[in-house]
């Protein structure tokens, strides 16, 4: 199993009060002989008559010498999980979670227009001081 991102714990309590039950930490996945693991899994309860809402979210903190480089494995990440959820469990939608100052640096403006112009990526901005979700793009 993989080890938790330095901004895991902050990531789950900010979900929490956003309202979300973690379900799974992490949330398995299996790829014929290999495990995968997604940092969480969450679901909550948006209507009686709709259901629940369920997620998968991985974290990512950007810590990297390099934010492209960072940028490059997230996302390579994110899309392999994907593709494996579409078939394994296609109504949880997968997040990648990402600091404040990355959400606004990279997923705001031009940038952002650019990287969620597919409608393929999903992503949730944190506050790692506060421990609360910022913003999502969906």
């Amino acid at each position: 199993m993989s080890a938790k991102d330095i901004f895991h714990d902050k990531v789950r309590r900010a979900l929490e009060k956003d309202g979300w039950t973690i379900t799974d930490d992490p949330y398995r996945l299996k790829w014929e002989l290999t495990t995968l693991y997604v940092d969480l899994a969450a679901e909550r309860a948006i209507a009686a008559e709709k259901g629940d809402q369920k997620i998968a979210v991985e974290v990512k903190s950007f810590i990297g010498k390099s934010e492209t480089a960072d940028l490059e494995q997230a996302i390579g990440q994110y899309f392999l999980y994907r593709w494996i959820m579409d078939i394994q469990d296609p109504d949880r939608l997968l997040f990648l979670a990402v600091p404040e100052t990355i959400y606004r640096q990279l997923f705001e403006g031009v940038k952002g227009e650019i990287l969620l112009s597919q409608g393929r990526l999903k992503i949730f901005g944190y506050s790692t001081e506060k421990e609360e979700v910022i913003g999502w793009k969906i």
